[in-house]
């Protein structure tokens, strides 16, 4: 099921998310004790690995620098080896050329790998529609589409739904199957969604993958999974459709495993993922396996103006997620708060751009601007800077609330004005700090609300950081 772009109400989905005790739970599972944990651990394991993001972070802007010459030098290469690129300038236009190729394959069934760029421009959708039946075959995906939800994150899209939730979600659309089966374990669960969706991998008249590398010199797109769904897609139908956009290119396979040592590291702690499949044109004569027919959709959907804006940062992102996964706001809120397909702080920068800033305004505000998704981030894109930059049009439109550009009206005079600045500070800490003597915290402060409906706010100790740091405290 593909978001609305028309909902973006992030007050109105974190407040949701807030309140959900069986979310806040899996969140704080999954996020700092699952992804955090195993990220440092893959770290520690490469010695070189602050190196390498220099290095990922130069190639990526050599590539956008000369993006045209890549992009034609790839083509070449597919159409050598036998396979055709179709270009797409918008989401629209590329649905319509993947139903055409469906469609002149004659297909009913689509078989298909995990690919955020599918969710971006709506394809299950639009397929539907068509009376062509898509089937997601990664695990997380498949899962979500018989709940008819979207992703809550880029890398696991069904993370926020637990086992037992799930085995409900079988017993509800396997109907075939016992309704007594006993699916309290993972693997049992596992093996009954590897039993459905063998049938539909050999039944599937078309494949869909996306792609996460594309190698000019050669003409290969290449994609990471964990559990070989991607092989199976792109390999036993007679038609194979990867599907990405533009920025994906690299000059060479070595940039490319340039690109893989950091990619499975920096998103779940591997070292490689399970899967790095690599695939070059339609099935040769010698070959024993492979797609009769094989084409590349190649999406702008507006990444060429990004490529002359000051986001132009964001086209480096691998698709990672690690600024996901550290991000506070996220780590409360989950991936369905944001409203569209890209959560999290790179959701944040891409979604005004896609939909409008008038749309989603709200998205750049949802960061503390703690910049740890700078920090994590292995192409080192300044993402806090980037949401500034959006936060600055948000202003100029007049997109703000009134309480908003109300406040940053008094702190811009405040801050015009150092001696009313610290006056007003040295009178907020002395009065809370005397509020909150006997306690040392605020259950409730008017004001406040939005902090203590979850938690306490600390009452502040001592003096402000510029009298203290006069007095010559370190």
């Amino acid at each position: 099921m593909s978001q609305d772009p028309k909902c973006h109400d992030f007050q109105r989905g974190a407040k949701k998310a807030l309140d959900d005790e069986r979310l806040q739970m899996l969140l704080g599972r999954t996020l700092e004790n699952g992804f955090q944990k195993k990220r440092l651990q893959g770290m520690s394991r490469l010695p070189e690995y602050e190196q390498l993001r220099d290095q990922a972070r130069d190639l990526k802007d050599h590539v956008l620098d000369h993006l045209d010459m890549y992009l034609a030098r790839f083509e070449a290469e597919v159409t050598k080896a036998g396979g055709q690129v179709h270009w797409a300038r918008d989401a629209a236009e590329a649905r319509d050329i993947i139903l055409d190729i469906c469609l002149q394959a004659d297909a009913k069934t689509v078989s298909k790998g995990k690919s955020m760029i599918a969710e971006e421009i709506g394809l299950n959708d639009h397929l539907i529609a068509n009376a062509i039946v898509p089937v997601e075959t990664d695990l997380g995906e498949y899962i979500i589409q018989l709940r008819d939800e979207p992703p809550s994150h880029i890398i696991a899209p069904a993370f926020h739904i637990s086992k037992e939730q799930v085995a409900e979600t079988f017993k509800d659309s396997h109907t075939h199957l016992d309704p007594d089966r006993d699916l309290s374990e993972p693997t049992t669960l596992l093996n009954e969604a590897r039993g459905e969706l063998r049938e539909k991998f050999l039944r599937a008249d078309v494949g869909i993958t996306g792609a996460n590398i594309l190698v000019a010199e050669t003409g290969t797109a290449m994609i990471v999974t964990n559990e070989g769904n991607g092989d199976l897609t792109q390999d036993l139908p007679p038609v194979h459709i990867a599907l990405t956009s533009i920025e994906k290119v690299v000059p060479t396979l070595e940039d490319a495993t340039l690109i893989l040592r950091l990619l499975a590291r920096t998103a779940t702690g591997q070292e490689q993922s399970v899967y790095n499949t690599f695939f070059t044109g339609a099935k040769r004569p010698t070959d024993i396996d492979g797609p009769d027919e094989y084409h590349v959709v190649l999406l702008d959907n507006g990444r060429s103006e990004l490529l002359g804006s000051e986001f132009r940062d964001i086209l480096r992102c691998i698709r990672c997620g690690a600024c996901i996964n550290h991000c506070p706001v996220y780590g409360v809120t989950s991936g369905h708060a944001y409203g569209w397909v890209y959560p999290g702080p790179m959701g944040s920068v891409l979604t005004p751009h896609f939909v409008g800033i008038e749309e989603a305004h709200l998205l750049p505000g949802a960061s503390t601007f703690c910049g740890r998704c700078e920090e994590v981030c292995p192409v080192r894109i300044p993402l806090p800077q980037l949401l500034r930059n959006w936060r600055v049009r948000a202003f100029e439109k007049g997109l703000l609330g009134g309480a908003q550009r109300l406040g940053l009206g008094v702190w811009a005079a405040l801050a015009r004005r150092p001696w009313a600045y610290r006056l007003t500070m040295n009178f907020t800490i002395a009065a809370l700090g005397v509020l909150a003597r006997r306690k040392g915290s605020f259950k409730r402060l008017l004001g406040a609300g939005g902090w203590t409906k979850t938690r306490d706010l600390p009452a502040p100790q001592g003096g402000t950081f510029q009298s203290r740091y006069r007095k010559g405290e370190r």
